[in-house]
Order: C-alpha cells, then sequence, then structure tokens
C-alpha cells in the first residue's frame, strides 16, 4: 500500500505524534502545569494528527488516480489490438486484391514476384540479389509487366495500386 518515503514519515509523525501525548499528558498531570506550554503541545499534536491525514490521503489520491491510469492504459491496449488486427485484415484483403490484379494482368509467376517486389521499392538489383537472377533479367521482366499491365514504368505501377489510398 505505502511506498518506503512515505511509510517512513507516516509512522516518523506517529511516533512524535505519540511522543508529544504522552508528554501533554504528563504536562497535565503535574500540579503546576504552564496553560501556555499544553496549549503549543496540543498545537503540535493537532499538526502531526493533520500531516498524518493529509499524506494518508494524498496516498490514496494518488492510487486511485494510478488505477484510473491503468485502467485508461488497458483500455488503449485494446483499441490497438483491435486496430492491429483490422490493419492485419485490411493487409490481407488488400494482398488478394493486389494478387487478383496481377492475375488480371495475366502475369507468370516470375512477373508476379517480380511486381510485387517493385511495389515494395526494392530496386531492379536488389530484386536480382533476392531471387538470384541477374538484373537484366529483371528489368525485362519489369518490361513485361508494364507492357501486360498498359502502363508505363515502375512510378505508375506503383501509383495504380495505391492511387485508392489517397483518396
Amino acid at each position: 500500500m505505502f511506498r518506503t518515503k512515505e511509510g517512513f514519515f507516516i509512522v516518523l509523525l506517529v511516533f512524535v505524534t505519540l511522543l508529544n501525548v504522552y508528554d501533554f499528558y504528563n504536562d497535565y498531570q503535574e500540579s503546576e502545569h504552564s496553560s501556555i506550554h499544553l496549549v503549543v503541545e496540543a498545537l503540535i499534536i493537532l499538526l502531526s494528527l493533520t500531516g498524518i491525514s493529509f499524506l494518508l490521503h494524498e496516498i490514496r489520491k494518488r492510487q486511485r488516480e494510478t488505477e484510473q491510469l491503468r485502467a485508461q492504459l488497458s483500455l488503449t491496449r485494446a483499441d490497438l489490438q483491435q486496430m492491429n488486427d483490422k490493419m492485419r485484415q485490411a493487409s490481407r484483403q488488400y494482398g488478394e486484391v493486389i494478387q487478383e490484379q496481377l492475375a488480371t494482368w495475366d502475369l507468370t509467376p516470375s512477373e508476379k514476384d517480380v511486381a510485387l517486389l517493385l511495389l515494395k521499392g526494392l530496386s531492379f538489383d536488389e530484386i536480382a540479389t533476392v531471387r538470384d537472377t541477374k538484373e537484366k533479367t529483371v528489368r525485362q521482366q519489369a518490361t513485361a509487366i508494364y507492357r501486360k499491365s498498359g502502363l508505363n514504368g515502375r512510378h505508375e505501377f506503383a501509383a495504380w495500386f495505391f492511387e485508392d489510398f489517397l483518396s
């Protein structure tokens, strides 16, 4: 419940308060006691009790705030998980749309692979390395992709697929 520092100060204030109560009681029992001295000791006891109450109140307040933040964080995590699920689903569906369009253009399996790598932004050299082929072969396949799709190059090809996201 308490943090070490907070618990220390509460215990310290309780200890000081108990010592002051004991001193107040002993001074009150004496036959000659000063009223001013008793009033000062009573004020010290009252201030100590006020300090204890204040610390306890602040600790409870901070615990409530912490619980609220934890609940809010839990909701945010759930929302993020839901968004991630939606993004994965949209990505899957978009992948299917891309595959359907590549099939509509009657691309060969090799051309489909190159087309997907082009959409991911890889250079001809990078595609050749990934596919373990020559860059010239990748360029020829890219040319075939552009011809079959009726598009004029890499940028127009990528824009064709991403156009719907921009509007």
